[in-house]
C-alpha cells in the first residue's frame, strides 16, 4: 500500500480505534501522517500545539495504545507498521 492510500483510509483507521478505546483514540486523534518508509509511519502532532495549552496528550500515549493503534492499522489496511512520533 501507498502513503497516498494510507492517508485516504486514515479516518477509516480511526474510526475503528474510536470504537475500541476511547483512550487510544484521543491520543492519536489529531496526529498527521508525515511518512511511510517501509513499515515505519512517522506521526506529528504539531497542529495540536496551535491550541492554548497542550493538547498533545503525549503524556497519554502509552504502548498499549500505540498496540491498539497498530490492530487498527492493520485490520484496516492489512498493513503491519511501525510507529514513530
Amino acid at each position: 500500500m501507498e502513503f497516498a492510500e494510507l492517508k485516504n483510509q486514515w479516518n477509516l483507521v480511526l474510526d475503528d480505534l474510536l470504537e475500541n478505546d476511547r483512550i487510544a483514540w484521543l491520543a492519536y486523534f489529531d496526529a498527521r501522517l508525515v511518512s511511510l518508509v517501509g513499515s515505519q509511519l512517522t506521526l506529528n502532532f504539531a497542529d495540536s500545539e496551535k491550541f492554548g495549552g497542550d493538547h498533545n496528550y503525549k503524556s497519554i500515549r502509552k504502548a498499549e495504545h500505540t498496540a491498539k493503534l497498530l490492530s487498527s492499522i492493520k485490520k484496516i489496511t492489512g498493513m503491519d507498521l511501525e510507529v514513530v512520533e
